[in-house]
């Protein structure tokens, strides 16, 4: 069936899903209630946000090597004008440099190998980690596992996160030589690192009990040789133990012949750089700080994203605001990022996206549309439509038109007020703009109508949108389904599905079969829930049994039971595993006749399964599998 046609199929469908039909030709509310201006829009009109172009500014020692690494390609004349520059490449520099570089491992490793062989920098182990990391490509792998050699002859370790990041990329990758190499690397090197017995008989002391000063004479009778790399060991080693990691790290500095630098401040920041340890984390980047070190850019992303996942937005921009005030400052990818997890909050806190732009343009940026987006999308969510629409004249007088991100924006905030007419008629305005809707604006638009209890006025969009010939894909299939089983129209919500595999040919999420599933059992609609099951092993979905077993084993027949394993293998017969399963939960209803009945029908291979042959002979029913 072509597209057109099923399309005409659809849209009848829909119309027998209708439980209510509304008016068609309602009038629409007006585009966006004007509100009074705010001192937000004081702050959008005096800003210097309107410029159209970006401009890069770093501050003083990167600045010069960060433009030469990043402007020419390498080459010998370039390695000249490094070493004419004579900039101080110290640890923040070198990880600034690489993660500029993230992208071209080939230059990486040519800067990498230059900066530890010819000026004499001696890389730590969490910048041999970073070079890994970039390395870490089928077409870099030579360079890699010189870097892993390096690595290991300078006494340096692979950490286990760096170690299973890796592990993960190579298997996505299916380079299954590579992967057990590594594998092989990696525990050979567990086995003769003689560091690693020391850290542990540390961290067993430290842990043991609570710090003083017999646990500090049973670290000195250790007579350990202190380095930067056994010290991050003990830290990583305590690191789900913040407050001990850092009486550890105090402890090391107060020993004799070793003094910190910006390799382990950086290491007990990340350890202690979490929610159940905030006040000590910014003690020690006070500390760091006054001691005249910095944050290097790849502590502050890891703790900038940790911040960010368990919602500590006030740290997250405190310490945006901290390195965007050092040489080391963050990129407009993580200036977007920040904005867009304030933005995704319930609440969003305004002040917090003011203080991120204002910290931005401060230092000598101007707008990028992913900044422009970030305000933005926290000014629609709060219901600031005014202010929003601000900033959409500010982004457009700055060369970016609004797109779909834009728009969508727009229509996820009227949605979230309730306001589902005008954030219909966005879409009537975007194409009068010239930008058509996508499937995620659409999407956005019709789950804002499931979620204000509106599932019919959800189909009449979606019935607009295949009029529209938009492609449609598993999430909106997966916001429509449990639109219809919010309001327990469970036949609505099989029909509808049904209907989109076979006309429309989407293929929907195993998640989405499982609900619908679920459903459909709890209604006892048995024959409808096998159908799905037929379904996802065509679409080949991994089987769900669990659901069909507890129900049959409660209400269903022999015949049930039988055209259950039916449906569960692609094969003639499932496994004898699945038989098992059925046999126990009949077992377990007291059902021992229904049990008996089904064996009889099973094959032979099952009935002289030595397992299930035990089963029935635990039950009292030995004679069964004669």
């Amino acid at each position: 069936m072509n597209r057109a046609k099923a399309t005409l199929t659809s849209l009848r469908l829909l119309n027998s899903l209708l439980s209510t039909r509304t008016p068609a030709t309602r009038p629409l509310a007006t585009q966006v209630t004007r509100f009074s201006h705010s001192i937000a829009n004081q702050f959008f009109y005096n800003s210097h946000f309107l410029s159209t172009h970006q401009k890069l500014f770093f501050s003083s020692k990167p600045d010069s090597v960060v433009e030469l690494v990043l402007a020419n390609d390498w080459s010998g004349e370039l390695e000249r004008e490094l070493e004419k520059s004579n900039a101080a490449l110290t640890h923040e520099t070198v990880v600034y440099i690489l993660k500029k570089l993230y992208k071209d491992p080939e230059k990486a490793s040519d800067f990498f190998n230059w900066v530890s062989e010819k000026s004499g920098f001696r890389p730590s182990s969490s910048v041999y980690s970073i070079m890994l990391r970039i390395a870490v490509h089928k077409e870099s792998m030579k360079q890699f596992w010189i870097t892993l050699r390096k690595m290991k002859e300078q006494g340096f370790y692979v950490d286990e996160e760096t170690y299973l990041s890796i592990l993960g990329q190579l298997k996505k990758a299916k380079m299954a030589s590579d992967v057990a190499a590594l594998s092989h690397f990696y525990n050979r090197m567990l086995e003769e690192n003689a560091m690693d017995n020391v850290v542990k008989k540390v961290v067993n002391i430290v842990l043991e009990t609570e710090w003083s000063v017999e646990v500090e004479n049973q670290l000195g009778e250790l007579k350990i040789v202190l380095s930067d790399n056994f010290v991050l060991r003990g830290l990583k080693e305590l690191r789900n133990h913040p407050s001990k990691a850092l009486n550890f790290f105090h402890w090391v500095g107060r020993c004799n012949g070793y003094e910190h630098n910006t390799v382990t401040y950086n290491g007990i920041a990340r350890v202690v750089g979490r929610d159940d340890s905030i006040e000590i984390f910014w003690s020690v980047v006070e500390e760091m700080k006054s001691a005249g070190h910095e944050m290097d850019i790849d502590t502050y992303i890891k703790i900038s994203r940790q911040f960010q996942k368990n919602k500590m937005m006030v740290d997250a921009v405190k310490l945006y605001e901290f390195m965007m005030d050092s040489p080391f400052k963050p990129s407009v990818q993580d200036c977007g990022m920040l904005l867009r997890s304030i933005s995704a909050c319930e609440n969003p806190d305004l002040d917090l996206v003011f203080r991120v732009a204002k910290k931005y343009e401060s230092t000598g940026n101007t707008r990028s549309k992913a900044v422009y987006d970030g305000i933005h999308r926290s000014l629609t969510s709060a219901g600031r439509f005014d202010e929003a629409e601000n900033v959409m004249k500010a982004m457009r007088n700055a060369g970016y038109q609004p797109d779909n991100i834009t728009y969508s924006q727009v229509v996820f905030g009227l949605c979230k007020a309730r306001r589902l007419q005008e954030a219909c008629k966005v879409l009537d305005e975007m194409e009068a703009q010239g930008c058509l809707p996508d499937i995620k604006t659409w999407t956005i638009l019709i789950q804002g109508h499931c979620a204000a209890d509106d599932v019919d006025n959800a189909l009449m969009c979606f019935a607009k949108m295949m009029e529209k010939d938009c492609d449609f894909d598993a999430d909106l299939l997966d916001v429509l389904v449990n639109g219809f089983l919010s309001q327990n129209r469970i036949d609505g919500a099989y029909k509808f599905l049904v209907e989109m595999v076979n006309k429309v040919h989407v293929r929907p999420w195993q998640a989405t079969h499982k609900n619908l599933i679920e459903k459909l059992l709890s209604v006892r609609k048995l024959e409808e829930a096998l159908n799905l099951l037929h379904l996802m092993k065509k679409q080949d979905h991994p089987p769900f049994p669990e659901p069909f077993v507890q129900y049959i084993s409660k209400f269903g027949t022999v015949e049930d039971a039988a055209e259950f394993l039916k449906a569960l293998s692609v094969k003639e017969y499932p496994s004898s595993t699945a038989y098992l399963h059925v046999f126990k939960a009949f077992f377990q209803e007291g059902r021992h006749s229904e049990a008996k009945d089904l064996l009889f029908k099973c094959p032979h291979h099952i009935r002289k399964h030595g397992e299930i042959g035990k089963l029935f002979g635990s039950a009292g029913n030995s004679n069964a599998t004669s």
